[in-house]
């Protein structure tokens, strides 16, 4: 725990998870926007390298965020708001590599990503992912003693991004990554009620004491035999 703000450490992952996540995906950006797929080609030629690097940035962030959100759910004493916080990271660890698997395709192949060839299904899947992850933050903030408006946040963004993804099937990813960075900054500068503090350290304590007797008892068993 970090002293009144036993979040702030989870919340600057998420946020320098974000940030490189978004800067990755930032090269040749107008190819997500541009409808003929001859010019989308040729814009991913002429900005190869930069789409390239970008491209292991956005995986390195797509791997940092989950992370994060598994540091935020450890450093919550047991509870529901616990609970929901590791559905959460739990759900975003299981779609980050459908993602990376997803943005190496783009990088190695610039005209099947021009052409929009080849399964849908690891970034749909991914993102169907993404959605449960913020329903999930949510619940777990909505639960907690957080501000609403943060909980809100998270559990109206997942209701609005499931729904575009149901109708449209597909959605911008970056639309995720902003969610979760504002989360993140949140996290960063939250103190919790002391109480709340307080009894995570006190469960913390407890089990490490638990794990010392284990230990213990262990050695003892071994010295008698």
């Amino acid at each position: 725990m970090n002293g009144k703000r036993p979040y702030r450490r989870a919340g600057a992952v998420i946020v320098a998870g974000s940030i490189v996540w978004l800067t990755g995906i930032s090269p040749v950006s107008r190819v997500y926007i541009t409808a003929d797929p001859a010019e989308r080609l040729r814009m991913l030629v002429d900005g190869e390298r930069g789409w390239i690097v970008g491209h292991h940035l956005a995986a390195a962030g797509t791997a940092a965020v989950p992370m994060g959100f598994a540091a935020f759910a450890r450093a919550q004493h047991p509870g529901i708001s616990k609970t929901w916080a590791g559905a959460a990271a739990a759900a975003l660890l299981g779609g980050a590599p459908l993602f990376v698997y997803s943005l190496s395709r783009r990088a190695s192949d610039l005209e099947r990503f021009a052409y929009f060839r080849g399964s849908s299904f690891p970034f749909m899947a991914y993102s169907a992912l993404h959605v449960a992850a913020l329903a999930a933050l949510g619940g777990s903030l909505l639960t907690s003693p957080a501000k609403r408006w943060v909980g809100i946040t998270a559990a109206g963004a997942a209701t609005l991004y499931g729904t575009i993804l149901m109708v449209k099937k597909d959605i911008p990813p970056f639309a995720f990554y902003l969610v979760e960075a504002t989360v993140g900054a949140y996290l960063m500068g939250w103190e919790p009620p002391a109480d709340v503090v307080r009894d995570a350290d006190v469960v913390r304590d407890a089990d490490v004491v638990r794990d010392a007797d284990v230990v213990r008892d262990e050695e003892g068993t071994l010295g008698e035999q």
